[in-house]
């Protein structure tokens, strides 16, 4: 068979990496592939992001050379393997080859190898166990990943229950991969392994799961996956509120609009119109603060399309905007627009005679919701209305 190349990109022109490589391998050995989603993303000619490196030197060796190269180093990892190279285009992930020792469907106790294979054996996906020389650029693969990233199949290495007791994320992660990169129809042993195994979720951190699903939202179009994993029940297992149906009338929006995918808006529209429950959901996800009071705001969805701009002036244009398309409502008026400052301050009113206090919050207010229904008009109208509010 023919041997396969890493075709040449703009990362493997870097010269931050060219003297990494020295550092860890001046003499040429082998000490070092490049490993991942970096090599898969290259031979499908998507752009690379993160660049990440396996090598059979233990963690100290690498620091000690990379010391000698006076190239800044980070232990991020040193149980499992990982030092974090600084480097001026971005940092990169070093890894000792590994295998499992044991697993608990969270974490792994692992100890490092000297075998690329056995540390190929232990990743969850045959695309994602691909390793390229530095050098040469020559492509390394142990489990036909080459063959299933040509023919756009996603596929667990060796047994896919295994791979998922390893690690349960590993369900979600298939989600998100096939979505990504996967064709139909999907691996059948992967997706009976997936909904077979999927109550193993309910032991993963909440952060865990939020940062996949919210992951799989920010793809193109996850509507195909999501259905398909309420289908399995893998969407109920972690989102049991969750409407899939709702995911594609909210992307034909977003597509009619050239809007970018945005994954908290995506999971609003999976969620009932229950700002209360939304929030709940939210925390249960271990969300931000800003984060749940966006999804609170948005899952109020009564706002009539003639009141894009009062709705936006009262919680936010990202808000109403989110609200606006998963309701179906104009976002047009939002077009162009800055949401307005209301000019009238306190010192007006009471300059018009009325004593400081609660009778001037309740003016500002009246006055202010005329200002908004009217229509945001000028400060002249402004003054007419408070006019009016004084008698």
């Amino acid at each position: 068979m023919a041997e396969t190349r890493l075709p040449a990109a703009d990362w493997t022109r870097r010269e931050d990496l060219a003297a990494l490589v020295a550092a860890l391998d001046p003499a040429g050995e082998g000490f070092v592939r490049y490993v991942g989603g970096a090599v898969r993303d290259t031979l499908l000619g998507i752009a690379v992001k993160d660049i990440d490196m396996a090598t059979p030197l233990e963690p100290p060796a690498v620091i000690e050379r990379l010391k000698a190269a006076s190239i800044r180093s980070v232990p991020t990892g040193l149980a499992h393997g990982t030092v974090t190279a600084v480097l001026a285009g971005g940092p990169v992930e070093i890894t000792t080859l590994r295998r499992d020792v044991s697993t608990d469907g969270r974490h792994a106790t692992v100890a490092f190898s000297t075998d690329w294979s056995e540390d190929a054996a232990r990743r969850d996906f045959t695309i994602n166990a691909l390793y390229a020389d530095p050098q040469g650029l020559t492509v390394h693969d142990y489990f036909g990943g080459l063959a299933d990233l040509k023919a756009r199949r996603l596929r667990f290495i060796g047994d896919a229950e295994a791979r998922i007791r390893e690690d349960y994320l590993r369900i979600l992660r298939y989600f998100r991969f096939q979505a990504r990169f996967g064709s139909l129809p999907a691996d059948t042993a992967a997706e009976a392994a997936c909904s077979a195994l999927a109550p193993g979720l309910k032991g993963l951190s909440r952060e865990r799961i939020a940062s996949e699903l919210l992951m799989l939202l920010a793809l193109p179009n996850p509507a195909s996956t999501a259905a398909r994993m309420a289908e399995l029940g893998v969407l109920g297992v972690i989102l049991p509120e969750a409407d899939p149906a709702a995911l594609p009338p909210l992307l034909a929006a977003e597509a009619a609009r050239a809007l970018a995918p945005e994954p908290l808006r995506r999971l609003a529209a999976l969620l009932p119109a229950d700002p209360p429950l939304a929030e709940l959901i939210a925390a249960r996800l271990r969300l931000s603060i800003a984060q749940r009071k966006h999804l609170a705001l948005v899952a109020a969805r009564t706002i009539p399309e003639e009141a894009a701009r009062p709705l936006a002036y009262q919680v936010g244009r990202a808000a109403a905007l989110d609200r606006l398309l998963i309701t179906g409502s104009d976002t047009a008026p939002l077009d162009g627009w800055d949401i307005p400052q209301f000019p009238l301050k306190g010192g007006t009113i009471v300059a018009r005679g009325v004593s400081a206090g609660p009778e001037v919050a309740r003016i500002l207010r009246a006055v202010e919701a005329r200002w908004v229904g009217e229509g945001f008009p000028n400060e002249a109208r402004i003054a007419e209305l408070l006019s009016e509010e004084l008698g």
